[in-house]
């Protein structure tokens, strides 16, 4: 008996497909492009499913940070609206970038950084003393770093008599959170330099530099709740929960952009997106995204029991969440283009249903 058992181990030591957890693809920060420091972490290695571009996580700007899933199908339109970020930003192939905090590089994607041809690397301590040692020492052509921290950084710098020794004319964007309007004229006194404002997020990328649209599947809908002049962004027929006022006078950094990304409000309540319409055959497979959405994006998508399968196009409608409701408070977004960041997840998920599990001991 002890030979057979002796011999089925040699098999699967010699002959097993399934992989050993040295064998097993890895993904460290290193290979994402995130490997620098912060002090509002812990570094955990997690089973991440292959099915996943990467994972990453929301900033906690408004609630408790959860797990974001970036799946595949995804990637072209993030890719796309970074490079035109930074084309817009003046940010040239070549350019050196100093970020300085890391998570930043998520909502970029290192694909999207390397196929723009930038090198970029961190700080050696979250703080902003490491920033002006860095900035003087490695010369950066660009920063990207939340706006406070830079503001702070440079006023620092100048207590300390240290701004006639750092680099000048260099291009500062801002991310992360609000801009903070003070560092507009720290950035011209201290290292004459112009601030760019670039709002997104880990669920969907960049969205938006200096109020300018960087997708064509942006909606902005007028909020019939909302005293001011307030529109909800909405993604590919997702909406943000973010919304800010559209303002003809323009950005205080692009007068050409007519959204006023640091004057950002919630929005209440939060609209729910029905599938009214599918350009999938089976009612089964669009329930399948709506959970696989409301999982990695954080999103509520319901299907209406009604909804018409192999449709030309997808149509969305997106309902307040809570209470009670009128038609006038309802907003249907019709594809292809104003849903092409929904109809992504749908191939994400049909790329899911087939293809395989490549773990054999996966059986249901």
């Amino acid at each position: 008996m002890k030979e057979l058992f002796d011999d089925l181990k040699k098999m699967v030591d010699e002959f097993g497909t399934a992989p050993t957890i040295e064998e097993m693809p890895k993904r460290s920060l290193s290979d994402k492009g995130i490997n620098g420091p912060t002090a509002a972490h812990v570094i955990e290695e997690v089973h991440s499913p292959l099915n996943l571009a990467y994972l990453t996580f929301t900033t906690g700007s408004s609630a408790f940070q959860n797990i974001v899933g970036i799946t595949y199908a995804e990637m072209d339109n993030r890719i796309k609206a970074t490079h035109k970020a930074l084309k817009n930003a003046g940010v040239k192939k070549g350019d050196k970038v100093l970020f300085a905090y890391p998570p930043l590089v998520n909502v970029f994607s290192q694909k999207a950084l390397e196929s723009y041809g930038l090198e970029w690397s961190f700080l050696c301590r979250s703080s902003r003393d490491a920033f002006i040692s860095e900035f003087y020492e490695k010369k950066p052509d660009v920063i990207v770093g939340e706006s406070s921290f830079l503001r702070a950084s440079l006023e620092d710098a100048k207590m300390m008599d240290l701004v006639q020794y750092l680099p000048k004319g260099k291009v500062l964007i801002t991310a992360g959170t609000p801009l903070d309007l003070e560092l507009l004229p720290v950035a011209e006194e201290t290292i004459n330099s112009k601030v760019h404002d670039l709002y997104g997020c880990q669920e969907f990328g960049w969205l938006m530099l200096d109020g300018v649209l960087l997708r064509d599947d942006i909606s902005m809908l007028k909020l019939s709740t909302s005293k001011d002049t307030h529109y909800e962004v909405v993604v590919g027929g997702l909406p943000m929960g973010d919304s800010f006022v559209y303002a003809e006078s323009g950005h205080v950094c692009n007068k050409e952009g007519k959204i006023i990304t640091y004057r950002r409000k919630r929005t209440y309540p939060e609209y729910e997106v029905v599938v009214k319409e599918t350009t999938l055959s089976s009612q089964d497979t669009i329930s399948r995204v709506a959970r696989t959405i409301l999982r990695i994006k954080g999103r509520i998508i319901k299907v209406d029991p009604d909804v018409k399968v192999s449709a030309t196009h997808t149509i969305l409608e997106l309902r307040p969440g809570i209470g009670t409701y009128n038609k006038d408070d309802c907003f249907v977004i019709e594809g292809p283009e104003k849903t092409k960041l929904f109809d992504d997840m749908v191939k994400a998920q049909l790329d899911y249903q087939q293809n395989s599990k490549k773990d054999p001991t996966w059986i249901k």
